[in-house]
């Protein structure tokens, strides 16, 4: 039996399962990958809201990921919510022990509810990733954060996706569900290159709960897999696009991804 590879996943915990940790564990062990990783945040939500979130201490996430890592060979990693940036701050360090390439979907604007980042210091928390990514996926609101201007159409989105590319030197994918488009585009962005990955958009898909945290884990594991970035993210959407058509429906609210 061919040994899977072993994807490292910092993100913090739904207690739905639709998104965070658990629906991450579920995507990476479909696609076949051996997850491992470590609760960022915890949060106080059901498939109907999102009431509260309280991130972990970053000193015991920080002893955790330095003493896997100098353990466990990791093929990849994924970033999800982070809480904070002293979080931010322990996973860079740890981060130091592995090359393995590194997806962070910057959890600040999920489609259902609100997340709160535990202090205003967001541009640290970057700051202390930056130097360990391969890949940023931001949905729209996220990238409009991020560039600190409205992202209204695919151009703002390529605009805003090359210039945060050069500035972060990894590649971002600026998702483009919530825009204004007769098909669903994400831009594979760099600094000097935008790879357009189309796909149909399926009516109220933008209302399935946990697309990001699937969408990135699934990136991930392609790349876990030895796929090129290109190919692990066409993968990734052709993956969420079978599930979004499919969706779980555990509880009385939002349909879930997983």
């Amino acid at each position: 039996m061919t040994a899977r590879p072993d994807v490292l996943i910092c993100a913090g915990l739904d207690p739905s399962g639709g998104a965070g940790l658990i629906a991450d564990v579920r995507v990476v062990t479909e696609l076949g990958g051996r997850p491992v990783g470590i609760v960022t945040a915890l949060t106080v939500q059901s498939t109907t809201a999102v009431l509260s979130s309280e991130a972990i201490r970053p000193d015991l996430i920080r002893e955790q990921l330095e003493l896997l890592l100098s353990d466990v060979e990791v093929r990849a990693v994924k970033i999800g919510m982070i809480g904070s940036s002293e979080i931010a701050e322990s996973i860079g360090l740890a981060l130091a022990l592995t090359q393995a390439p590194v997806v962070w979907d910057p959890v600040l604007h999920p489609t259902r509810g609100d997340l709160t980042f535990a202090d205003n210091r967001f541009g640290h928390a970057m700051i202390a990733l930056a130097p360990h990514l391969t890949l940023l996926t931001p949905n729209v609101g996220e990238l409009t954060f991020l560039a600190g201007a409205p992202i209204t159409s695919l151009d703002d989105a390529r605009a805003a996706g090359q210039a945060l590319a050069s500035k972060l030197r990894c590649a971002v994918l600026a998702k483009g569900g919530h825009l204004n488009t007769d098909d669903a585009v994400d831009l594979l962005c760099t600094s000097d290159r935008v790879e357009e990955l189309r796909g149909p958009r399926l009516p109220s898909g933008e209302h399935v709960h946990g697309t990001g945290c699937a969408l990135s884990s699934a990136i991930v594991t392609h790349l876990a897999l030895g796929a090129d970035l290109v190919t692990a993210c066409r993968a990734a959407k052709d993956f969420v696009f079978a599930r979004i058509a499919a969706p779980a429906r555990p509880g009385r609210g939002a349909p879930s991804l997983v």
